[in-house]
């Protein structure tokens, strides 16, 4: 019985939507979330107009939206970003998407492959992932970077043990990992980045099916109910 009980606890290590929590309740399932990271805008300076623009995070959308510099939505006219919901973000200020994939190894190789004499501004944060600078670097595409926010970690220790511990960022699971250990629990993590920052640490990991919030959670549903049955 015991076994049971713990197989339930879920944490977020992502603050829930209202929406989101009732999932997890009509499936008779009680998160804990909180924000195991923090977001703070930057000052940032750029070109007066840029070619292409290159967004890894939803983050960034929202840093350069509420900037100073938000007069330049007008003068991108390429976006290439990484998920849905950045380009979802983005489509919803205007922005022109030309190319969206689903992680960034996939984006460095459409733009090395298909992009190869064009020059990119990537916005991004200060912990952002090497993947797309050094793939352009290395096939000799001038990229540059715009730091638009800063990650923080908001490191929480927690007293009980997890079934399941949601992850959305390598920085979430370094944040997690900082104040706490997996012991047994489950990282289901949003997708293969955030997977190999959790591998440093368990064995126990999951990738859900697609890079959103709701794919993580339906995860994280569908093994709580593989653990009861």
């Amino acid at each position: 019985m015991e076994g049971r009980i713990s197989s339930k606890r879920v944490l977020s290590t992502k603050l829930l939507s209202e929406p989101q929590k009732k999932i997890f309740t009509d499936a008779k399932i009680e998160p804990v979330a909180y924000d195991a990271i923090q977001i703070e805008f930057l000052d940032f300076e750029t070109p007066a107009t840029i070619k292409n623009a290159i967004f890894t995070s939803k983050n960034a959308v929202y840093s350069l939206k509420n900037s100073t510099a938000n007069t330049l939505f007008g003068q991108i006219q390429d976006c290439y970003c990484v998920g849905k919901n950045t380009r979802a973000l983005l489509e919803e200020i205007g922005q022109k998407v030309t190319k969206t994939t689903e992680y960034a190894s996939e984006l460095a190789n459409f733009i090395v492959k298909e992009r190869k004499n064009e020059v990119f501004y990537f916005f991004c944060g200060n912990l952002r992932s090497d993947e797309i600078p050094t793939r352009l670097k290395n096939a000799k595409i001038d990229c540059f970077e715009v730091k638009t926010y800063k990650t923080e970690l908001n490191s929480v220790k927690f007293e009980q043990k997890w079934g399941y511990i949601l992850f959305f960022s390598p920085s979430g699971v370094q944040s997690f990992i900082a104040e706490n250990n997996l012991n047994d629990a489950t990282a289901i993590c949003i997708g293969t980045t955030t997977a190999s920052e959790a591998k440093k640490h368990t064995k126990n990991v999951c990738i859900a099916e697609e890079t959103t919030i709701d794919s993580v959670i339906a995860k994280a549903i569908s093994l709580v109910n593989e653990s009861n049955i």
